[in-house]
């Protein structure tokens, strides 16, 4: 158990890095800085020289090639293969040391599952951005954090124990609403509408501008020669963004009553801990409009949301431990 323990703990620390990966490469907007897969432009790493570059853009000449976007994403990718080296170890050690039967599963399909995200990452390039590829990819990075969280978690033998099972409705409600949440923003990220709304806490002047809402949430919405920049007019993207801090509003409200509840019912390390990591969350969220998207604080606003996520499934695994 101790070798599944600090395998899972690795993979964790190293899908933190992934995601804030991801969102770098969002963020500089290189989805496409390299346009094969899973090669760049039909090199290895990425084309340095003067004749690579030449050779480069001769391959793909609707792509010029930009190497600060290139670089984002082949060391997203190369991350996120190294991620599956690690779940490929979990699996081995779960048969070699003859773990119990759920641990075997749990790290099949672990593995199963960043396959498919590497799959995700192929039509990503492919399918030239589309926007529901995109988000399931994103998405699913999230996803990948709390199935390494998870396997940690069942591979420590000692974990606090707090008296809070009269909980497990309202922690289940915190769990469904944040990744409702976290959906929406990946939706405004892959959509571009993060600066849809440039002040806070009205949008264009008004709480309630006018927004598109059937553009806005069509997933299955055309992406032109590729979807860079995004094609939705700014009422679509209105509604995103509107959405998005509408939705934070409602977890908010929940995530407080859950601390207050996890409060009084002498569990303080977990209310404080939550509370901390909301506060943080909502503060980055509000500084991303103000200052215009800082990067930083764009790519700190993603990995504290995963931070949430990890806290408020933490909550759920003590509350739901028989």
């Amino acid at each position: 158990m101790s070798m599944l323990k600090g395998l899972s703990f690795f993979g964790l620390c190293l899908a933190f890095v992934v995601i804030a990966l991801g969102a770098w490469t969002r963020l500089v907007d290189a989805g496409l800085g390299c346009p094969d897969w899973p090669g760049c432009y039909g090199f290895v790493v990425f084309p340095t020289s003067e004749a690579d570059v030449l050779l480069a853009e001769q391959r793909y000449p609707q792509f010029p090639y930009e190497i600060n976007k290139a670089i984002p994403e082949v060391v997203h990718r190369y991350f996120a293969a190294f991620l599956g080296l690690i779940a490929i170890s979990l699996v081995v050690s779960a048969f070699k040391y003859k773990l119990p039967l759920r641990l075997k599963k749990f790290t099949s399909f672990l593995l199963f599952f960043i396959c498919c995200q590497g799959l995700f990452g192929y039509l990503t390039v492919s399918l030239k951005l589309l926007p529901l590829i995109v988000t399931g990819h994103l998405f699913g990075g999230f996803i990948t954090l709390s199935l390494f969280f998870y396997l940690y978690l069942s591979s420590t033998k000692k974990i606090i124990s707090y008296q809070i099972g009269h909980l497990k409705p309202l922690a289940a409600i915190a769990l469904i609403a944040l990744i409702v949440q976290i959906f929406l923003g990946v939706w405004t990220s892959t959509n571009y509408a993060s600066l849809a709304c440039l002040d806070f806490p009205t949008c264009h002047g008004s709480f309630l501008p006018e927004m598109d809402f059937s553009n806005g949430f069509n997933l299955f919405q055309e992406v032109g020669p590729n979807y860079l920049f995004g094609l939705l007019d700014n009422e679509a993207r209105v509604a995103i963004h509107y959405s998005h801090r509408v939705s934070a509003l409602l977890v908010s409200c929940i995530f407080a009553v859950l601390i207050s509840r996890l409060w009084f019912s002498n569990a303080a390390p977990l209310a404080s801990t939550l509370g901390v990591v909301l506060v943080t969350q909502i503060s980055l969220g509000i500084m991303n409009v103000v200052y215009v998207l800082p990067l930083y604080i764009a790519i700190a606003h993603n990995l504290v949301a995963a931070a949430l996520l990890l806290t408020t499934l933490m909550v759920n695994f003590i509350v739901w431990k028989k």
